[in-house]
């Protein structure tokens, strides 16, 4: 039974073994290396093939019929027998010339293994493989009669065998018209653009314009007619040959396409022109659908931009000017140069990437608002329905001497009317002169983190601290930059996508900063939100020295990482106020160009992005050790490169202080339950309006944007970190420099050599065995050791200064130990009893 058990185990081990290699990159690397090199070799052979394939054609034909071996000095092939042999197959047994498309598949395949490029194969192999067999088959229909005694068959085995088939059973003429069908869906295929360009050369000149809209009369009355020349369509929006068509909702009614005017009247000035009558009291109704301004694309994300030398003036440091000349520029991701960003494949897509338009919802709210409105003596002229992936915004035009305020007061009979949440007025609408219906569709659209992350506005930004958060009811990507907000506040009800939301803003991040321009500071006080990035903490989390996880829980270890903070920042503003920068960004560009030297202190600085998750359990437990030092960093950090994302669940008064809201001038709120929760975050209502799963109000300024929250899924951000975290990291985490402790009653004091015993902690002379068996003088030692809170340890550590036992601090690096062993640490310590 035990060598059972034991040859189980061994099993297991070994298929383990073996998935290990199977994915490991190296494995990828050397298989994409040999099908790149097989490629070139088929290649180059099928190309000699047409140049010397007539003299080596009886060698070659000899050795498939009679098995007679090839003679080296007869073949002509570029490529020798192994080349002659490979390419008569491929050409004359298989399809022809249009076997260069699979040897280009087989070029993107090595590639994408490689991860030279990145490739969406499956779509490649499919528009490849047809390629292959229609042009094969129409090569021979096509000029196989020409090649008819040639040494090579134009369409190889395989097209002839098609030809011969299609013409038997369809003849001459019925072959033509299938291979003329295939060829416009092999061109479908490659190109969306196949099938309008064909509609355009058959229809009518007034049918090829561009249609953005059509109109409905507000009472819905198809004999109401309307102006044939008004668009009666919204324009499809462009779609990528990998990207398959999706069938509306519903169709348009015929009569709304092609209305039949009861009754047209000759317009006196323009005979050509039809008149038609309308109601005066019946507003026109516009439905379209949110274009956003850039398509979604399937490409590579980019490498982090190359920072380029400015050129270096003549009065400027000659040791400097030799140093760029002899090393060239520094480049801060040297340590890490393979590192590479995380693949778009990770992310889950969703079939609902498309908005479309059901007519049957959009009549019913059109025509309950307007009842509503009526009911109320409010008219209108006109609406217009701008339809987004979870909200429909109508935007009213009021008939003259209606109040703005009237229409304002009506938020909740207009919600009854159409039996939905999330109903939010804005009046007027900014910039517009129209009142703005927000009501939610009924089947929401999920916003995927791939149709963020894939979208032209994400790869081309150039933003220091990218934030994608998601879509606008428009359907645009919604992007802010992190390092000029510079600081942001995110609130909301539990539930309401308040972490998705913290997980979009990391994943953004990660998507586009190599570790050495970004590192985390991570606080979770759950203990769970944050753990899935673990596995990066040797990549992009910075920590306090001799702290054992990476990501923050202890509220203790909280008010010791953001003291430390504070610190960072003062000894980054003494480094910029040295090298004459204004900001992080100036002084990395000097840094880079060798201007400034490390031997003095300098070093590369990158963004440190502090996110505190459940800020209101810290504030409950800290106050204001806790808010003092957020309040310091929030001030003064942004120059310095460092900013802030706290979240909380509780938006009160008590937990997002006037101190916090002052500070934070960028704000996200998700949905809350009552007006004054929204106030609180916002300094105005509308969050208690909002529909929840994701649905948010974002807030710089005066202006609110309503936007829908992009999702990440937790497996999607595990695939992502472990992708990550199986790349080689540094060492260690960044470390932050060691707090310096405040000064208070309960440390002893150096009178005349002495310390006054009196005062000294009961733990003192236990630190100072721990210190110097440790020969580490580090607070956080002192701290995790006794269990003790961090000012008090701090305390413990500046009498251990003062007693001569421990150096001063040194920023990140630990207190230099002057005491060498612990004799002379008991004749020291019997000096002060």
């Amino acid at each position: 039974m035990a060598k059972k058990t034991s040859a189980t185990a061994n099993d297991a081990q070994e298929t383990s073994a073996l998935q290990a290699f199977l994915a490991s990159s190296t494995t990828h690397y050397i298989v994409g290396l040999a099908i790149g090199m097989f490629a070139v070799f088929a290649g180059v052979a099928m190309v000699s093939f047409f140049f010397t394939g007539a003299a080596d054609q009886s060698q070659v034909e000899a050795f498939f019929m009679d098995g007679e071996p090839l003679v080296k000095r007869s073949i002509h092939n570029w490529m020798g027998k192994g080349g002659a042999i490979l390419s008569y197959i491929m050409i004359n047994n298989w399809f022809g010339v249009a076997t260069f498309f699979l040897l280009a598949f087989l070029l993107f395949l090595a590639l994408r293994l490689m991860r030279a490029r990145y490739f969406h194969i499956f779509r490649i192999f499919v528009i490849y493989s047809v390629l292959t067999i229609w042009t094969s088959a129409a090569l021979a229909f096509f000029f196989g009669h020409f090649f008819a005694n040639s040494f090579f068959s134009i369409g190889g085995a395989h097209g002839t065998i098609m030809k011969e088939y299609l013409e038997e059973n369809l003849g001459i003429p019925g072959t033509f018209l299938v291979i003329l069908l295939t060829s416009v869906i092999v061109l479908t295929l490659i190109s969306p653009k196949t099938i309008p360009f064909l509609i355009s050369l058959t229809a009518k000149r007034s049918d090829r314009s561009a249609v953005t809209s059509y109109q409905l009369p507000v009472t819905g009355d198809p004999n109401v007619s309307q102006d044939p020349n008004v668009p009666l369509a919204p324009p499809e929006k462009k779609k990528h040959w990998w990207q398959s068509a999706k069938p509306k909702e519903e169709e348009i009614p015929e009569e709304i396409l092609n209305p039949k005017p009861k009754e047209l009247e000759e317009d006196k000035t323009d005979p050509t022109k039809p008149f038609v009558p309308k109601k005066q009291d019946d507003p026109d109704f516009e439905v379209t659908i949110a274009q956003p301004k850039e398509d979604e694309i399937d490409v590579e994300i980019p490498r982090p931009v190359e920072l380029i030398p400015r050129p270096i003036n003549t009065d400027e440091d000659d040791e400097s000017a030799r140093l760029l000349a002899e090393l060239g520029v520094y480049d801060p991701t040297a340590d890490l140069s393979h590192y590479q960003l995380p693949l778009l494949d990770f992310l889950q897509r969703y079939d609902s990437n498309e908005t479309v338009v059901n007519m049957a919802e959009q009549n019913e709210n059109k025509k309950r608002i307007t009842t509503t409105l009526e009911q109320f003596k409010i008219g209108i002229k006109s609406i217009r329905a701008t339809v987004g992936p979870t909200i429909t915004l109508y935007e009213i035009v009021p008939e003259e001497g209606i109040k703005i305020s009237k229409i304002k007061n009506l938020e909740d009979d207009i919600a009854m009317s159409l039996s939905a949440m999330g109903i939010r007025i804005i009046a007027p609408m900014p910039g517009k002169g129209t009142i703005g219906i927000e009501v939610p569709n009924k089947d929401a659209k999920i916003v995927s983190m791939y149709s963020i992350l894939a979208s032209k506005k994400y790869q081309e930004n150039h933003m220091e601290l990218p934030l994608a958060l998601g879509k606008t009811i428009t359907d645009e990507v919604f992007m802010v930059d992190l390092a000029k907000m510079p600081h942001l506040l995110v609130a909301g009800a539990t539930g309401q996508g308040k972490s998705v939301g913290l997980n979009a803003a990391i994943t953004s991040l990660l998507y586009k900063k190599h570790p050495a321009e970004l590192k985390f500071v991570l606080v979770d006080p759950k203990m769970v939100e944050f753990s899935i990035y673990s596995t990066i903490e040797k990549h992009f989390l910075a920590t306090l020295p001799d702290t054992e996880k990476a990501i923050i829980t202890d509220f203790t270890k909280v008010i010791a990482t953001l003291n430390s903070l504070t610190t960072e920042m003062d000894d980054r503003y003494k480094l910029l106020e040295k090298a004459g920068a204004r900001n992080v960004k100036e002084y990395n560009e000097k840094f880079v160009n060798r201007r400034l030297n490390p031997n003095k202190g300098h070093r590369f600085m990158p963004y440190i992005v502090v996110i505190i998750d459940e800020f209101g359990d810290l504030i409950m437990t800290a106050g204001k050790e806790i808010e003092m030092p957020i309040a310091r960093i929030a001030q003064k950090a942004r120059a310095v490169g460092m900013h802030m994302i706290i979240a909380t669940q509780r938006p009160t008064t008590n937990i997002i202080t006037g101190t916090i809201k002052a500070n934070f001038p960028a704000r996200v709120a998700f949905r809350v339950t009552t007006a004054i929760d929204s106030r609180t975050i916002l300094d105005s209502g509308g969050a208690n309006r909002l529909i929840g799963r994701g649905d948010l109000l974002f807030s710089q300024g005066s202006d609110l944007t309503r936007v829908q929250c992009a999702f990440v899924d937790t497996p999607e951000v595990e695939k992502i970190s472990k992708f990550i975290g199986g790349q080689p990291g540094y060492a260690t985490t960044y470390q932050l420099p060691e707090p310096v402790a405040e000064s208070g009653s309960g440390g002893g004091s150096l009178e005349g050599g002495k310390i006054d015993n009196g005062d000294l902690d009961s733990l003192f002379e236990e630190s100072a065995r721990l210190v110097v068996v440790h020969q580490q003088g580090s607070t956080s030692l002192i701290q995790r050791k006794f269990a003790i809170g961090y000012n008090r340890a701090g305390r413990i550590m500046d009498d251990l200064e003062k007693a001569s036992i421990v150096g001063p601090t040194q920023g990140s690096k630990p207190r230099e130990v002057y005491i060498q062993d612990e004799t002379s640490l008991e004749q020291l310590l019997s000096k002060f009893k």
